[in-house]
């Protein structure tokens, strides 16, 4: 291992550079420099910045060296350099070693001086000289498969480290990627020429020491190699300026891509919430109650969704410009200012727009589904009442109906042709009710009546007109018919709206039979077809007139009292009396049995009809 480390070392160089501080003569000489211990201790003061008292600036004696000697190497031991195992045996540096040019101990100290004030100033994340060192050669070779950096001796053995670092800094020197990987000697030359040649950098190393010692001295490897890293701190320093450079670009450019992300989606959030806004100016209501209520399931809709969209996305805004204060407050920046009109403040005021608006169209909304459900209360008891007092004013007309039969058969027909226009208006109050319905409002103060209510009452008026019609037309018959008597005519019409169930004033062949029948008319089945045809004149119905006619035909000159008597006398089977079984049998209809009933006389077993037909003919 060579020796001339000492003398042209750039450790030592430093370490002169620092006597040059205060114009303290360089070390050149070792054994003659240091042997007074002045130069040590002027060279301690500087470097460790601290004075260390009062010394012999100019010693004769010896004492007085060893003076100079002890006080530099208690100041080292307080520093706490490691001043044992420094010679090559083991030994441990002492004042007699110095003043008496141990040149050993000496080299070892010198050393310890370098250890500490050149390579312990290699820092890497807190790191000790040495594990820096190693740290800092791993990172730097780390793109380069065959180098594997993990000692100061074995793992630079085949050059192949050295001109790794030499490449990774200054790739115009030397082409890693075209080196024989298995020349051992031939990459640590070509490393160690190019490192002396480019970079300044003395061979403190010959080949030999590195490639064929079993292992290589690690002080000395250390040592050339912490050159390589001064030699390059200035190209790290422009590398770490760079990545500081780059860094802060990056979180700038992500503190810019945060502000431009707030001011895109508040500017977004504000437009949506001022279209909505506009939206609900602009909208207007008819008096559909289906319609107002789309428009409140939609709102619902809108508050369930858009709504709460929304309210998520404000928050993520509100916490999007307070990282980007954070972060550039982290970083001691000036605070970001939004955009005029993309300020939260502002951001807020179109916010508390937006729940304005929807308050007042929400009370828009129900305001109107109230005022359309109490119009169609009322629109329908408008309607139900007015259709009720119409079909009053027609039962009371009808009521009154007197004087000429014609006249009053002419009033009747007027009022048929009223109650169609009722037919219609009944429909669009049952639409109404429908409306009412679909609105849930089924109460109503306005009105007592309902669909049913007036829909039955219609028909008792029409119904009512129906028969008012039947019998005006029935009694202008009778009337004209003057061969019959009054008595005869009662008992026909009365037997005639008996049997006409369907009050359609006319009598189906099974209605005229049994009308025939309890008139005392009995005929057999063909007899009685061939009379219904004759009757009716050939149509599926007799009218009134029709069996008054016929009626005429039958009973002409047969209405004595002797005939009448003779009449009932065939009802009793020959009895004096008549009893209320023989008119049953008879088929005389029930309204009739009891007229019968209450206006003959009792005998003991039945009603003398005998006497009945003599008080009723004159």
């Amino acid at each position: 291992m060579k020796t001339t480390w000492v003398s042209d070392h750039k450790g030592l160089q430093r370490v002169n550079n620092k006597l040059d501080i205060k114009g303290i003569p360089h070390i050149n000489n070792l054994g003659e420099d240091l042997t007074s211990g002045v130069r040590l201790i002027q060279l301690l003061e500087i470097i460790g910045d601290t004075p260390l008292g009062r010394y012999n600036q100019n010693p004769k004696m010896r004492i007085q060296k060893v003076e100079n000697v002890n006080k530099a190497l208690e100041f080292m031991r307080l520093r706490n350099l490691q001043l044992t195992n420094i010679g090559a045996e083991g030994s441990c540096i002492r004042d007699y070693d110095i003043v008496d040019v141990n040149f050993k101990l000496i080299l070892g100290m010198i050393w310890t001086i370098i250890l500490r004030f050149t390579i312990d100033d290699i820092n890497q994340e807190g790191l000790t000289a040495r594990e820096g060192l190693l740290l800092w050669c791993q990172r730097k070779t780390a793109p380069y498969d065959d180098v594997n950096v993990r000692d100061f001796t074995y793992s630079w053995t085949d050059g192949l480290a050295f001109c790794a670092l030499i490449h990774r800094h200054r790739p115009d020197l030397l082409d890693y990627h075209a080196l024989d990987k298995s020349d051992r000697h031939g990459n640590t030359s070509l490393a160690f020429d190019v490192a002396e040649q480019h970079l300044g950098i003395p061979k403190l190393l010959d080949v030999e020491d590195v490639c064929d010692i079993q292992k290589p001295d690690e002080r000395s490897v250390m040592t050339y190699v912490a050159e390589y890293f001064h030699a390059f701190s200035a190209l790290d320093k422009v590398e770490t300026a760079g990545r500081r450079v780059a860094q802060f670009a990056e979180m700038m450019a992500s503190v810019w891509d945060m502000q431009s992300d707030y001011e895109r989606r508040v500017l977004a959030l504000m437009d949506v919430v001022d279209g909505k806004q506009k939206e609900w100016k602009g909208t207007s209501f008819s008096d559909s109650y289906l319609e107002a209520k789309q428009k409140s399931a939609e709102f619902t809709t809108y508050k369930n969704t858009d709504k709460r969209t929304w309210v998520a996305e404000k928050q993520d805004v509100d916490t999007l410009l307070g990282n980007i204060q954070t972060k550039l407050k982290t970083y001691n920046l000036a605070p970001y200012v939004p955009p005029s009109g993309l300020s939260l403040a502002d951001l807020d005021k179109n916010w508390n727009g937006l729940l304005g608006s929807e308050a007042n169209y929400h009370r828009s909304i129900n305001g109107k589904i109230r005022e359309i459900k109490e119009n169609l209360r009322k629109s329908y008891a408008n309607a139900a009442n007015d259709f009720q007092k119409q079909l009053n004013a027609l039962a009371l007309e009808l009521a009154k109906l007197d004087g000429d039969l014609d006249i009053q058969l002419n009033t009747v027909q007027k009022i048929t042709g009223k109650l169609q226009p009722l037919q219609s208006s009944l429909q669009k109050i049952d639409d109404l009710d429908r409306q009412c319905e679909e609105a849930n409002t089924e109460e109503n103060d306005y009105t007592i009546y309902s669909v049913e209510d007036l829909s039955f009452e219609l028909s008792l008026v029409q119904k009512a007109v129906q028969k008012k019609s039947a019998f005006i037309e029935n009694q202008i018959v009778s009337r004209n018919m003057t061969n019959l008597t009054p008595a005869q005519l009662e008992e026909f019409e009365s037997t005639f709206r008996y049997f006409d169930k369907d009050n359609s004033n006319s009598l189906s062949p099974p209605e005229l039979s049994a009308a025939m029948a309890s008139l005392g008319l009995f005929y057999e089945d063909r007899e009685f077809d061939k009379i219904f045809s004759q009757v009716a004149e050939d149509q599926d119905k007799a009218s009134f007139e029709q069996f008054i006619r016929y009626m005429v035909s039958v009973t002409e000159d047969k209405a004595t009292p002797e005939q009448l008597c003779q009449s009932f006398r065939a009802v009793a089977g020959d009895k004096p009396y008549v009893t209320e079984m023989d008119l049953k049998m008879c088929m005389v209809p029930v309204p009739v049995i009891d007229t019968l009933k209450q206006t003959m006389p009792k005998s003991q077993d039945g009603y003398d009809y005998t006497a009945w037909v003599n008080s009723v003919f004159k």
